[in-house]
């Protein structure tokens, strides 16, 4: 299910995407190269700003709404945990010093000598 809502919501991507840049704005933008200016011709030369407009509204909706979805649709098995919170665990369960009547060899530091008899 999970796989299915991101395949969707990057799907909605690419058409937003493309949608955005076939609208025309102030300066002309990419409506007016797209078919040599058909979609103005086909749906009238206000009809096509506004249909492509409720399209970009409609898809970032729900681009939206999947984006909020798919925290819901994570399964358990695929929560994971952060680093920090795997190092936390793993400081709980080592001690940081030996117990205090126990000596340990720090590694590089001097051994003591010998006694002499």
């Amino acid at each position: 299910m999970f796989t299915f809502i991101i395949t969707l919501i990057a799907l909605i991507a690419v058409l937003i995407t493309l949608i955005v840049l076939v609208q025309s704005g102030k300066g002309g933008g990419l409506a007016g190269i797209a078919a040599g200016g058909a979609t103005q011709q086909i749906l009238g030369t206000r009809q096509a700003p506004d249909v492509l407009e409720k399209a970009t509204w409609m898809l970032a909706t729900l681009f939206i709404v999947l984006c909020v979805v798919s925290n819901f649709a994570i399964g358990e098995e695929q929560v994971q945990e952060s680093v920090i919170q795997q190092q936390a665990q793993e400081e709980q369960t080592t001690p940081a010093l030996p117990p205090v009547g126990e000596q340990q060899e720090l590694p590089g530091a001097p051994q003591p000598l010998p006694a002499e008899e």
